[in-house]
C-alpha cells in the first residue's frame, strides 16, 4: 500500500488532468478515502488473508510458541469488538482469527429459529455472516483512521511538524482490524458440485480458510414404482 503523501500526489495529478472537471475535489480528502477503503471486494480480503495465514503457518512451524488463537463469533458486531478489544490491549491484531462454528449459525442466525448441528439451517448463513463480518471490521478501519486524520489536521493547524510526521507515519504504518476468518461449511450441503459452488461463495465473501467436514452427505433420490397388472 502506498503511503498518504504519496496518494494526494497521484489524486492532484489526476486530478488535474481533467482539465478543470474535478476542480472541486481535494486531494487530500481523496487520498484519505482511499486509505479508509483499502481493501475492494471480498476476494482483495481472501488474498490480503490468505498470505497471512501461510506466514502464520510457516511461523508456528518454526516456533510453536506463535501460535494463533481463533475467536468464535456470530455477528459483525460482535466480531468487530473483539478485534477492537485486542488490538487496543496487545497493540496489534497479529495471530487472532475469527471462526465462524455451524453449531454456533445454526443456533443464532438461522431465520427458522434455533436449530440443531445438523446442517438444518441456511445453506448461505454463513456466507452472508461473512460479508457482515468484514463490513463491520472495515468500519473499524475507517473509524480509527478517522480518528488520526483530524489530529493531523489539528497538528498542521499548530504548525506542529513533528506531530505531524509522526501521524502521517502512523497513517502509512496502520495495521488494519482485517484478519482471517476460518468458516464451517459443514459437510458441504450437498454433493461435490454444491459444495464446491458454496465454498466459491465463501471465498468472494472474503473467507481465506474453510473447514470441511469428512462425513457423507445426503443425496437426493427419486423412486419410482410400476404397478404391476
Amino acid at each position: 500500500m502506498s503511503g498518504l503523501l504519496d496518494d494526494i500526489k497521484a489524486m492532484a495529478q489526476l486530478r488535474e488532468a481533467q482539465g478543470g472537471k474535478w476542480e472541486a475535489i481535494k486531494p487530500e480528502y481523496a487520498a484519505r478515502m482511499r486509505a479508509q477503503n483499502r481493501f475492494h471486494t471480498g476476494l482483495d480480503i481472501a488474498r490480503y488473508t490468505a498470505k497471512i495465514m501461510r506466514d502464520d503457518m510457516a511461523a508456528y512451524d518454526a516456533d510453536t510458541s506463535k501460535y494463533t488463537q481463533s475467536l468464535g463469533c456470530w455477528h459483525g458486531f460482535i466480531g468487530q469488538q473483539k478485534l477492537i478489544s485486542i488490538k487496543k490491549h496487545f497493540g496489534t491484531t497479529k495471530r487472532s482469527y475469527l471462526y465462524l462454528s455451524g453449531w454456533m449459525v445454526a443456533a443464532l442466525r438461522s431465520e427458522f429459529g434455533p436449530l440443531p448441528d445438523q446442517s438444518m439451517h441456511e445453506k448461505t448463513s454463513v456466507a452472508d455472516l461473512i460479508e457482515e463480518l468484514y463490513t463491520f471490521l472495515k468500519q473499524a478501519d475507517a473509524w480509527e483512521l478517522n480518528h488520526l486524520f483530524r489530529a493531523l489536521d489539528e497538528a498542521k493547524e499548530a504548525g506542529d511538524s513533528a506531530q505531524e510526521q509522526e501521524l502521517i507515519s502512523k497513517i502509512d504504518n496502520y495495521e488494519t482490524h482485517i484478519v482471517p476468518i476460518i468458516a464451517d461449511i459443514d459437510a458441504g450441503f450437498g454433493n461435490a458440485e454444491a459444495t464446491y459452488l458454496l465454498a466459491k461463495k465463501f471465498i468472494q465473501a472474503g473467507a481465506c480458510c474453510i473447514q470441511l467436514e469428512n462425513q457423507v452427505s445426503d443425496e437426493k433420490q427419486i423412486e419410482r414404482t410400476q404397478k404391476l397388472k
